[in-house]
């Protein structure tokens, strides 16, 4: 398998108007999908609503393009929010584009040294934990605009215990107006998406709650309140190159890549089963990295495979890469003509689908099927991998995991040896 081989150069033999038309249809559906996400997603990481889609146009047609699978969908995702708000709050914009094009960097590097075949080391305990640590995460972080709640100026609200503690103190400031718009949008969500398949339930919740607030001006907070909305493209833009700030964003570049490297791979394994194909693990990894540097140079945030976009495409029909080209063509198109309009949606129906969000990312059924058939040992590192992502971060929860999990492994590995020569 060669190290750099996009699918999209590969995949044309063979190919027909038909599967033409299903890559296109499959790219729009896709695009439908990814438009609230994104500006969720965004919002979510504490950037401005459009740098979403600038992420999800940028980044995912260039992954897209020279990706190693035929249908991966890449963009925002959930997994990054909570990292990318506390870089941006940390360092402002400046440094989480520097972060972002260093993590790009990072990423070819990993492909071209042939890492992506590394994915199969880290046990499924471990992403089992950080991805439900997310998962939380991301909940604490809406609850604040489901509930419309209002805190003091200068209150610390970016590590998870912050919020916690904020939503506490701050609960009597309810506002149930808030609360009703964001209740009724979560039941709309759930029901519609049991019995509608086709279109998704978050932008129906998403126009109806424009609509609403635009005609009967319901005082909840809204995009246009917390964010201006701009649905002008960027520029090309390099980063000033500030040697000081380059290196404080070194660690969170790191921590960008890693994730970004492990969720596509994962993305990328969750499509091949679905399609019978094998992607290649290196070419995703330096498509990956093109794609950061992308969204990095024209004003978007880090960008990974997403799981749950990649299945849409592939049950709505997308063969190759060019539904995903197609998509974020969609998107692109929306963000020209559309963008000025999601100034109205309110921030609790925001709130209600990353509710959703977390819960469909919770692998909460891993974690019961974990603690059903694996040992005490699987379980503790399972624990902790959740615990650490929540209350620090990702690289700790991974690396204490790991280190744990194969100093367990090696340690039964001699102990058995030692019993074998014994006997």
């Amino acid at each position: 398998m060669k190290i750099f081989e996009p699918k999209l150069f590969t995949c044309f033999k063979g190919y027909t108007k038909r599967d033409l038309l299903s890559d296109i249809v499959a790219g729009i559906i896709v695009a439908i999908i990814a438009l609230p996400l994104s500006i969720a997603l965004a919002l979510a990481s504490g950037v401005k609503a459009e740098q979403g889609l600038f992420t999800a146009i940028f980044a995912g047609f260039v992954i897209a393009m020279f990706g190693g699978s035929k249908v991966n969908i890449s963009g925002p995702t959930a997994a990054f929010a909570t990292i990318v708000a506390g870089i941006y709050a940390d360092k402002g914009m400046e440094g989480l584009v520097l972060a972002t094009i260093m993590a790009g960097i990072i990423l070819i590097l990993m492909g071209v040294l042939k890492l992506g075949t590394l994915i199969k080391f880290i046990p499924k305990t471990i992403t089992v934990g950080f991805t439900a640590g997310i998962a939380v995460t991301i909940l604490v972080g809406q609850i604040k605009d489901f509930l419309g709640l209002t805190y003091p100026s200068g209150a610390e609200n970016i590590e998870t215990i912050d919020k916690v503690v904020n939503i506490f103190k701050n609960i009597t400031t309810i506002n149930w107006l808030a609360l009703a718009v964001g209740a009724g949008s979560l039941a709309i969500v759930i029901v519609w998406s049991k019995f509608i398949k086709k279109i998704p339930s978050s932008l129906i919740v998403v126009l109806i709650g424009a609509l609403c607030i635009g005609l009967t001006g319901v005082p909840v907070n809204t995009i246009g309140d917390v964010s201006p909305i701009t649905s002008a493209v960027p520029k090309f833009t390099l980063p000033s190159i500030d040697g000081k700030l380059i290196l404080s964003v070194i660690p969170n570049a790191f921590t960008i890549a890693l994730l970004a490297g492990i969720e596509s791979l994962l993305s990328c394994v969750v499509s091949d089963n679905m399609i019978g194909d094998t992607h290649n693990p290196n070419t995703e990894l330096i498509a990956q990295g093109l794609g950061n540097i992308c969204s990095g140079f024209f004003g978007g945030i880090p960008a990974t495979g997403a799981i749950a976009r990649t299945s849409a495409n592939v049950k709505n029909g997308g063969k190759t890469p060019v539904a995903g080209m197609v998509h974020a063509v969609v998107l692109l198109i929306v963000l020209l003509l559309l963008m000025p309009y999601a100034s109205l949606i309110p921030m609790p129906i925001i709130a209600s689908i990353l509710f959703i969000v977390a819960y469909n990312m919770s692998e909460w059924r891993s974690i019961v099927k974990i603690c059903k058939t694996k040992n005490v040992v699987d379980i503790i590192i399972l624990s902790l991998t959740f615990t650490l992502t929540v209350v620090f971060n990702l690289v700790i929860a991974i690396a204490v995991g790991l280190v744990l999990h194969y100093a367990i492994f090696f340690a039964l590995k001699y102990a058995n040896r030692k019993k074998q020569k014994a006997e």
